[in-house]
């Protein structure tokens, strides 16, 4: 075991002398596997506010199959309260954070396996990095998604809270409504109820391997997810027993599996940074184009909001990832010979998995569309690539040509449309909020939302280098790569300029002439950074683009 070299034998007498001060005994130092109990719980975040429970039954479970549990923290922040403000800037930088944070203690201190305990958004990917920089046995394990949220005998959740914001301006809500409306929204702890970016991340980690079955969708209020939290801990001992590293487990069609499931889920957006993140800390090549490959010929299933009125709870009773997997099987969509920590192929996994409700998740021969939930697309805006959630697109907004509305940041765009300035066809078009330019690269719901909430959706599209809430729907294209902090066609567009946007063809382009462009590019000049120190700074300078997950390198 990796602890003995810390522990054992005469030369270490000083680290056990430390050990001892924590009430471990001699007869277990360096002869019991030393597990890494990781816990992102804190007191701000809903999704983590119940991680003790969480953390609790792994130590149990970590201790009666042998080991030495040892837990430790990792900070988490929620999107949700971090939206819309400066604030908004620090999730996906805080997923480097969180990686580095456990690569640091884990060598740090010697241990010989990590149960990761996460639950939200940039946590999640985050604690998948690490295991697979580490590669030490480990598995995750998530807190569940929160109860649905119910105002007025109807489904409520975070991301509608905001697009009851317009709701306030237009008049069609007061101030006491609207407080009914935040006390109803978010009725448990746990990931928001939604298939946004903490549940798809979820989900997906299933699919890769590294959690259990069952991870993505347990409601985080059943025991059955404190049970799934006990067998994770039991489960990390014998992996260390057997020596069964994340690499051992995940390979390059764990990560064709997982991008198939999320086709067909309809996942976030932010997926398509988070799993090429993940798979760059095995040395594994993701790019923009697979998703693309890949969502041409899966078919979605589901579709849980935002893209429909189903939730994560219902999403379970009909059975959760293994009945969607069950279901793409039929097809021969999945290498069903991947891995899981379960010690089981994807295949064994399923054998016996039966959809329980297909008007939740459709049948394979009768999906609400051919194609896949995200699409890729490519033009002279974006010749790298940008990112859209086209099963949450309105059938009007899937071609759409108009001017542009230009704006340096999410809160002048959000203001504006608010305002009334944003109508019927026009395109917004946020600037310099991408990795390098935000930085941090921020969600832009509120703008979205405002769109949304001021009844625009069917008219209006949204494009960007931030990045998207999995909660927004409408026609919101983001990630464009290059960023405009880089330079390129996106960050010479003005107000005025007509862009046409095809998702069904995957294009998107400046209907400019290439001479006023080319003048336009000559005389850019790169603006001067919005943040100039702490942290921030530091993250701008080594991160990568958006069409590379965003990793620092």
């Amino acid at each position: 075991m990796r602890s003995q070299k810390v522990y054992a034998g005469p030369s270490r007498i000083e680290a056990r002398a430390l050990l001892y001060a924590t009430g471990k005994l001699e007869k277990e130092i360096g002869k019991k596997p030393l597990i890494g109990v990781v816990n992102s719980f804190n007191e701000i975040v809903p999704g983590h506010f119940h991680l003790r429970t969480i953390a609790e039954a792994v130590k149990l479970g970590v201790a009666s199959a042998g080991g030495i549990p040892v837990e430790f923290p990792a900070i988490a922040i929620c999107d949700g309260i971090a939206m819309s403000h400066e604030g908004m800037r620090y999730p996906l930088a805080s997923r480097e954070l969180i990686a580095d944070s456990i690569e640091a203690m884990t060598l740090a201190h010697g241990l010989d396996g990590l149960v990761l305990i996460a639950n939200c958004d940039k946590i999640v990917p985050a604690m998948m990095m690490a295991a697979l920089r580490l590669n030490i046995p480990a598995i995750l394990v998530s807190g569940g998604p929160m109860a649905t949220g119910h105002y007025r005998g109807k489904p409520a959740d975070y991301s509608t809270c905001i697009e009851k914001i317009a709701a306030y301006k237009l008049g069609e809500m007061d101030e006491s409504e609207m407080e009914e409306y935040a006390h109803s929204a978010c009725p448990s702890c746990g990931s928001c109820a939604g298939m946004f970016t903490a549940n798809s991340m979820n989900c997906l980690s299933e699919v890769l391997g590294l959690a259990l079955p069952g991870n993505g969708t347990i409601p985080s209020y059943y025991g059955e997810r404190i049970a799934l939290a006990k067998l994770s801990g039991e489960r990390v001992i014998e992996l260390v027993k057997e020596d069964t590293k994340p690499r051992d487990i995940i390979n390059k069609e764990s990560f064709y599996n997982a991008i198939t499931v999320d086709m067909a889920i309809a996942g976030s957006t932010n997926t398509t940074l988070h799993l090429p993140a993940i798979a760059h800390e095995a040395d594994i090549e993701i790019n923009l184009e697979l998703f693309d490959e890949i969502s041409k010929k899966t078919p979605n299933l589901c579709h849980i909001s935002p893209s429909g009125e189903n939730f994560m709870f219902d999403f379970y009773i009909a059975g959760g990832i293994p009945a969607v997997m069950s279901e793409l099987n039929k097809k021969n969509l999945l290498n069903c010979n991947t891995l899981n920590v379960n010690g089981n192929t994807l295949g064994e996994n399923i054998k016996a998995v039966v959809v329980k409700d297909y008007e939740i998740i459709r049948n394979i021969n009768n999906p609400y569309n051919i194609e896949g939930g995200i699409a890729i697309l490519k033009g002279n805006i974006a010749p790298d690539g940008c990112v859209v959630k086209a099963a949450a697109v309105c059938n009007e907004m899937m071609v759409h040509s108009g001017p542009a509305k230009v704006y340096t940041s999410m809160e002048e765009a959000a203001e504006s449309i608010f305002n009334g300035d944003v109508i019927k066809g026009d395109i917004v078009v946020i600037k310099y909020e991408g990795p390098k330019g935000g930085p941090g690269m921020r969600e832009m719901l509120s703008p979205t939302s405002a769109i949304v909430g001021m009844h625009l959706d069917k008219d209006v599209a949204l494009i960007t280098d931030g990045r998207f809430s999995g909660a927004t729907r409408g026609a919101a294209i983001g990630h464009i790569s290059p960023e405009a902090m880089e330079g390129g066609v996106f960050s010479i567009i003005e107000n005025g300029d007509i862009i046409s946007i095809d998702i069904k063809n995957r294009s998107i382009n400046l209907d400019v002439k290439d001479d006023i462009i080319k003048e336009r590019m000559e005389k850019w000049i790169k603006p001067d950074p919005k943040v100039k120190k702490g942290y921030l700074v530091r993250y701008s300078k080594m991160v990568s683009s958006a069409n590379k997950g965003a990793v620092v390198e």
